[in-house]
């Protein structure tokens, strides 16, 4: 029997658009494909990324945080990094890349409630869409 295909995104802080990439493909690809997140900074699972998530019936809100240093590159067949104005962390190993630039919806800026959800909803759209396009790539 064949393995599934293995995934890993990757961020900075692994608490949003990461999370939102790991909860799109476990909904989107089930038991075909294991997937991982992690970021070179970790952080929290941010609060609208869970919100915004909720809203596509999807619940990452059980999902953690993690260190790239913490994940094992034995078995990973791709790794997409998210990371748009920031440095995204290194994963050495042979595996394919891709590189999606979202850009980061949990910005420091002061701004409204509303204004954070509408960022976090165009990332979360954005993620959707980039894997439906990937899948009928191929995976390629």
């Amino acid at each position: 029997m064949n393995r599934p295909r293995s995934l890993l995104f990757l961020c900075v802080a692994n608490s949003a658009r990461s999370q939102m990439a790991e909860g799109w493909a476990r909904h989107l690809f089930g038991a075909s494909m294991v997937v991982q997140s992690a970021g070179s900074t970790p952080g929290v699972v941010n609060p609208y990324a869970v919100e915004v998530m909720l809203e596509s019936g999807i619940d990452i809100s059980a999902q953690l945080s993690k260190s790239v240093s913490t994940v094992s590159p034995h078995g990973i067949d791709t790794v997409i990094t998210l990371c748009a104005e920031e440095v995204c962390p290194v994963f050495f190993g042979s595996m394919r890349r891709l590189h999606w630039g979202i850009a980061d919806p949990a910005t420091r800026e002061a701004i409204t409630r509303e204004e954070m959800l509408g960022r976090f909803r165009v990332a979360r759209n954005e993620l959707h869409l980039r894997l439906l396009e990937w899948e009928d790539a191929g995976f390629e």
